[in-house]
């Protein structure tokens, strides 16, 4: 019974206790804000961050042990704002840990954004995802924060992306996932729907009353109607601006200078189709009325008239009136007058002096200023040519009146060398008004210019044949004995070597080598070249030998011409060739069919070579034309002797070789539109005889056909390959020989090609780019067979790679319209012919 009373005693006091303690732990003290208290910081730390420095969040709060601070103050809400400012935190807040009398213990919990671990796409092709990173990341990046204002914008950017591509119709929706591989963090997954390209069905021109608007979406380049099967139509809105300000320009140039686009519409159709209506005020049309030129005193008025080449009552074009003025690429404007002439300061501003009706009258005023003398001229970036090799190539001198044609020409003459990179060649002319003087600057980029041949090709029962070649292009004769200068061969004085051996043992052996010097002396552009080759061809055996030797040295000079232009380029070369026939084979006829098979002859003669070249860049031309006219001649031998040749052998007849060949070589080239380039050529051989009785000679004729590549085994031949694409060389009748059936050469030729060629790549190192070609040619047995519209057509499409240490790389695809079957009965007939191009670029 004491027991129990004992028990009740103690539960009675326990309890109430207890709950008393549990009532205090659930409702911890709080802070009584009606009363300021000042405290010292005793300490300070953070919860909650993983990612940010927890010393970086305590140095942005402003708040340090030692400080003395206010409760309830000014001092922990700006601590607050300051870790808001961040935009780090989804939340934060300053509480107290415990106070020790006057010392004060804070907490800094903050809760941080979660980081970016990955993202993922759906609805979206592999291929597609590398551009895509480069749009997200733009807006968020792998480990950075994940914000709704990043993730917005980041699938805006993917679904502008696809529209810029014409899928207006895409949406793109992002989801937030937790990822445990690490804390804190999210990936993202960008759910893609592209729908279906959107067409543009019809694009109108409402206003349109005196340009035909077919002409109108003419201009407009990216924004097009889908009319054709693989024509692209899609809608992209920048584009479609600048198409719409095309439009306008063209406008203008049709004298229209006030038309304008009032207003525009795009709607769907009922196939969801884009329908765009243009709303167009055209306003008049204007004509130039009368010009006058004010400021003039250098050239009168009628001479800058005729520059101006615009006369009273042609449509105010105010392009045309600009071109003409001083942005004409052919130099044909009144500024290049000026310029060409030292005005390196010359002004020139059209006024619209008065418009009456549909006419403006034009005051044009001219300051010409003073004539600029050039102080300086400096070349900068030749790390491998030397200065000379340059400075004789360039026609502005110090001391010379400014001429901006002689810049274009230069520039022109530089890039002719092959040493130096087009893209990135500039032109600076620092200009020095007080004194009157410009500096010319010349800053230019290096690119290999030398050709590695290695190759090896079957030939047949034959066996393998293999070449090696090498061409150092700015070669320096002078260094060959300086160590110093082997870079890793003597360089930079622009001179030519080259050495090229081809065998496969036993059947055939070439060698060859030249050299060239591009100013002998240096004073002068007057050209040395130097050659020499050994060719043996063996298809007998030692018991039944058929060989061909031939043997041969030459020797050409050459110069540039300063009448009619020094454009024009002069040349005249020796050759002395021996050739020895031995059973050979059936390619040499005489005039009459027989086969030359047997002998020994002389060919010495003498080749006379004029040409006028304005070709600046010769790897991928976009302007300019090289014409060259050629005559290779013997001395007529048979008219200092009285013998009857037509009672004389073959080989005593043609002993010594007598003839005279001409070849005329045309190309031209010209910039359609951007880098689409059109090319035209024409090529034409004859080959005369100056004596009847003795007949044209059955050496240095001319082979049509094939690709001129396969059949370069007989180019030394005496016989100049001419390639014609599409075409075999037995696709041709006077190629045939009618009583052996074996292929030969023949004394007249000519051959036409058109393309259109566009680069894929201009980089010095690999230059690329595709063309496609209609070509025409023939050969005739002389000239009275001769006919040039007798043409072999074919059309077909190529591929260019040049690479400079290998020369000219690609291939020809062509398709021969006039192909004979009964001539090649096991030749490919209507099929079209794959030509392979190897080291250079077949004739």
């Amino acid at each position: 019974m004491r027991l129990t009373f004992l028990l009740l005693t103690v539960l009675s006091l326990l309890i109430p206790a207890a709950l008393t303690a549990q009532q205090d732990s659930l409702n911890p003290p709080v802070f009584d804000y009606s009363e300021v208290n000042e405290y010292e910081i005793g300490g300070l730390r953070v919860e909650g961050a993983f990612f940010a420095e927890q010393n970086a969040i305590l140095g942005v709060t402003g708040l340090s042990v030692g400080d003395q601070i206010r409760v309830p103050g000014a001092d922990i809400p700006k601590a607050l704002r300051n870790l808001w400012r961040l935009r780090l935190f989804t939340d934060v807040a300053i509480e107290k840990e415990k106070t020790i009398g006057n010392v004060i213990f804070l907490i800094v919990r903050v809760q941080e954004r979660p980081r970016l671990l990955r993202y993922s796409y759906q609805g979206v092709k592999q291929a597609l995802h590398d551009d895509l990173n480069e749009v997200v990341n733009v807006h968020i990046v792998r480990g950075g924060i994940v914000t709704e204002n990043n993730k917005v914008n980041a699938a805006d950017g993917i679904r502008k992306f696809f529209v810029e591509k014409g899928y207006l119709d895409t949406k793109v929706s992002v989801e937030e996932v937790v990822d445990t591989a690490r804390a804190n963090s999210v990936r993202l997954v960008f759910d893609v729907e592209r729908y279906d390209k959107v067409k543009i069905k019809d694009i109108n021109f409402i206003g349109a009353e005196n340009v035909k608007e077919r002409k109108l979406r003419k201009q407009m380049k990216e924004t097009k109607e889908k009319r054709k099967i693989l024509a692209g139509s899609k809608f992209q809105q920048k584009e479609y601006e600048l198409d719409k300000k095309a439009v306008i320009a063209y406008y203008n140039k049709e004298g229209f200078r006030d038309a304008r686009i009032t207003s525009d519409s795009l709607y769907r159709n009922d196939k969801d189709e884009l329908v765009i209506d243009l709303y167009v005020d055209e306003g008049n049309q204007y004509y130039f009325r009368n010009i006058e030129w004010k400021g003039n005193s250098i050239y009168d008025s009628e001479t800058l008239s005729n520059v101006l080449g615009i006369e009273k009552g042609d449509i105010y074009n105010d392009e045309l009136l600009q071109t003409r003025l001083q942005f004409s690429q052919d130099n044909r404007d009144v500024s290049s007058l000026y310029m060409d002439n030292g005005y390196l300061f010359f002004n020139v501003t059209p006024v619209e002096k008065a418009i009456v009706g549909d006419s403006i009258d034009l005051e044009i005023r001219i300051n010409e200023g003073p004539q600029a003398t050039i102080d300086k001229v400096v070349i900068i970036g030749n790390d491998r040519t030397h200065e000379h090799v340059i400075r004789r190539e360039i026609r502005t001198e110090p001391g010379d009146k400014f001429s901006r044609s002689d810049i274009i020409r230069s520039q022109r003459q530089i890039l002719a060398l092959g040493y130096f990179n087009q893209e990135t060649m500039t032109m600076n002319t620092p200009v020095n008004p007080d004194r009157g003087t410009v500096d010319i600057e010349y800053v230019l980029e290096e690119k290999p210019s030398d050709q590695l041949e290695l190759s090896a090709g079957w030939g047949g029962r034959r066996g393998v044949i293999g070449t090696l070649g090498v061409t150092f292009n700015n070669f320096s004769l002078r260094n060959l004995f300086n160590k110093e200068a082997w870079h890793p061969l003597p360089q930079g004085d622009g001179q030519r070597l080259s050495i090229r051996a081809q065998t496969n043992g036993r059947f055939f052996q070439s060698y060859n080598l030249s050299f060239t010097e591009p100013w002998l002396g240096g004073k002068r552009p007057t050209s040395l070249t130097v050659a020499g080759f050994y060719n043996r061809y063996n298809l007998g055996t030692d018991e039944s030998p058929r060989s061909l030797t031939i043997q041969q040295v030459s020797g050409t000079l050459g110069t540039r011409l300063r009448w009619p232009d020094d454009n024009f380029i002069f040349r005249a070369g020796l050759n002395l060739q021996t050739l020895r026939l031995n059973q050979w084979s059936n390619l040499f006829v005489t005039d009459e069919g027989q086969v030359v098979t047997e002998g020994n002859y002389n060919n010495f003669s003498l080749g006379l070579t004029l040409a006028r070249n304005t070709i600046g860049d010769p790897l991928f031309p976009r302007e300019g034309s090289n014409i060259e006219l050629s005559l290779q001649a013997t001395l007529p031998y048979s008219a200092f002797s009285d013998q009857d040749y037509s009672k004389l052998s073959t080989e005593e007849r043609f002993r010594w070789l007598e003839y005279h060949k001409w070849r005329f070589n045309a190309d031209w080239y010209t910039t359609l539109v951007g880098k689409l380039v059109f090319k035209a050529q024409a090529k034409i051989g004859i080959l005369g005889t100056y004596n009847r009785s003795i007949g044209t000679s059955p050496f240095e004729r001319f082979q049509l056909g094939g690709d001129g590549i396969n059949n370069q085994q007989f180019a030394f031949a005496g016989v100049d390959i001419i390639s014609l694409r599409g075409y075999d060389i037995t696709d041709l009748p006077n190629n045939v020989n009618n009583f052996t059936g074996q292929e030969v050469a023949t004394p007249v030729f000519n051959k036409f090609t058109v393309e259109l060629r566009y680069p894929l790549s201009l980089n010095p190192s690999s230059t690329i780019y595709v063309l496609a070609f209609a070509q025409g040619g023939n050969a005739w047995n002389g000239l009275r067979e001769y006919n040039p519209f007798d043409l072999k057509r074919s059309v077909g499409v190529g591929a260019r790679v040049f690479l400079p240490m290998f020369g000219t790389l690609g291939f020809d695809y062509g398709i021969g319209f006039d192909k004979d079957p009964d001539l090649n009965p096991q030749g490919n007939g209507n099929l079209g012919t794959f030509n392979i191009i190897l080291g250079f670029e077949p004739e």
